[in-house]
């Protein structure tokens, strides 16, 4: 974290420039919130509101510097390529939540903009195809993903002014749906958020990255996010005790026991190993990192320093 400059959560709230923008009270949190994840007013007082004001820096450096570079080629200069920010983590340590903050606060903060959020999960390949593959036991691991496509899809989302079209994950059936697509048009700030926000395809020259103007990995000691993502295991069994169409609805009939055992396994078996070997490696390349300490409170905040 040598790139870093450290921030206590005290600290970071004292910090303010003097923009015309800021985040505002909302109304319904609970809307904003994953699975197990928490937020509070204290939340977007305290983080939020410096951060928006923070990346509102990046916004108007790179509208300046798409506007000079319109100029200098004398091309249509309403054609503003949109501004992206990235958001990378481990499995349930709360990108989601995030992510949906801050679509909230900035769609707020620039009334006149149209702010977009997706997640990469939509790029996996299908239970069927990484079946076929024979890597269903290394689903979220790069491999797993058709990166190709995600990363046409980040250059269409930069490049073409027409709408740009995403295939949908559902975690209810724990699988992209079949030929269900969301469509993004004319989209001013797009939200990437996903574990493999920041990694290198394989193959590849380029990452995902290199089309994101500000990225934001949301960090916390592997303890905590196994604690966190067994306790959202268990809330997906509650939820799917009526649905028989949920993947985990067969698992409801299963003993505590077992269930134990099973997200223990998934945990270190996959999570755990995706997130040591290509997950946290990502860190570096973020612009901030937002720690978490227990309860999903951030603590802490590392803003890059160059």
């Amino acid at each position: 974290m040598n790139v870093f400059e450290h921030f206590t959560r005290q600290e970071w709230s004292q910090l303010y420039y003097d923009g015309e923008i800021e985040a505002e009270l909302i109304a319904d949190l609970d809307e904003l919130v994953a699975v197990n994840d928490r937020l509070t007013q204290a939340d977007i007082d305290e983080i939020y509101q410096p951060l928006i004001q923070y990346i509102d820096i990046f916004v108007q450096k790179f509208k300046r510097f798409e506007l000079a570079k319109l100029n200098f080629f004398a091309e249509d200069k309403s054609n503003l390529p949109p501004f992206i920010i990235g958001i990378s983590g481990s499995v349930a340590v709360g990108k989601s939540t995030v992510a949906r903050v801050l679509q909230e606060l900035l769609q707020r903060a620039y009334p006149a903009k149209t702010v977009e959020m997706m997640t990469t999960d939509g790029f996996l390949y299908s239970n069927r195809e990484l079946k076929r593959r024979g890597i269903s036991n290394r689903k979220g691991f790069p491999e797993s993903y058709d990166m190709v496509a995600l990363l046409d899809f980040m250059s269409a989302v930069k490049t073409q002014s027409g709408p740009v079209s995403y295939p949908i994950y559902s975690h209810d059936i724990y699988d992209v749906i079949p030929g269900k697509k969301r469509t993004i048009e004319a989209v001013d700030i797009l939200i990437v958020e996903g574990i493999n926000t920041f990694q290198l395809p394989q193959n590849q020259q380029i990452y995902v990255s290199d089309f994101i103007d500000f990225g934001i990995y949301v960090d916390a000691d592997p303890l905590n996010i196994k604690k966190w993502y067994i306790q959202r295991f268990h809330m997906h069994l509650k939820h799917a005790q009526d649905n028989p169409d949920s993947y985990y609805y067969p698992m409801t009939f299963r003993s505590q026991e077992d269930l134990d055992n099973y997200a223990n396994e998934v945990w270190y078996t996959v999570n755990m190993t995706n997130l040591v070997q290509y997950i946290e490696p990502t860190r570096d390349r973020a612009d901030l990192v937002l720690h978490k300490g227990d309860k999903h409170l951030i603590d802490e905040l590392y803003i890059r320093k160059y």
